[in-house]
């Protein structure tokens, strides 16, 4: 092997080195306030979907015999402008849900997450009801049949879990 040879050879693994250090490091970086990857993903594709900003609002689901509530407020009661954003995004999520139209939560968390097709196709027999809230509004989600009520419960468990510390169980 030749001189120059030898020299782009170690060129390459000092490289590619350099970039795994620093993929691992950003990696580490962005993952050890307890975000997963999933969570990361789900934030920047909800940035595409919802208008509010998920840094200065939280997201709540609360479980019922009967379904539940989704409850979303900003984190300061007087950022009037979030509030807006929130209310006009649950305002249009609650009509469209009420028409079986479930792409925004299919966009931020998949089509495969817990409880979204029975609630699609079920869409039918769950009751919506959205309405404004101090700091910002809540959807109510009201079924007869305990497999949709299951449905609720399995689709808000994931939405927790996907929102990570931008939402919380409310019960």
């Amino acid at each position: 092997m030749s001189r120059t040879s030898d020299i782009r050879r170690r060129w390459w693994i000092i490289m590619a080195m350099v970039v795994a250090i620093a993929v691992g490091g950003v990696t580490y970086l962005g993952l050890r306030d307890g975000t997963t990857a999933r969570q990361y993903a789900a934030a920047a594709r909800g940035a595409q979907v919802m208008p509010f900003d998920l840094e200065r609002t939280t997201h709540r689901f609360t479980k019922n015999r009967t379904g539940g509530e989704q409850t979303v407020v900003a984190d300061d009661p007087s950022d009037t402008e979030q509030i807006r954003l929130i209310r006009q995004h649950l305002a249009k999520e609650n009509a469209k849900f009420s028409r079986g139209d479930f792409s925004a939560p299919e966009t931020i968390h998949g089509s495969r997450r817990a409880g979204l097709a029975e609630l699609a196709a079920g869409y039918r027999r769950v009751t919506t009801e959205y309405a404004d809230t101090a700091s910002g509004g809540h959807i109510t989600y009201t079924a007869d049949d305990p497999a949709l009520v299951t449905a609720l419960h399995g689709w808000f468990d994931a939405q927790v879990s996907d929102h990570g510390g931008h939402a919380e169980s409310g019960g």
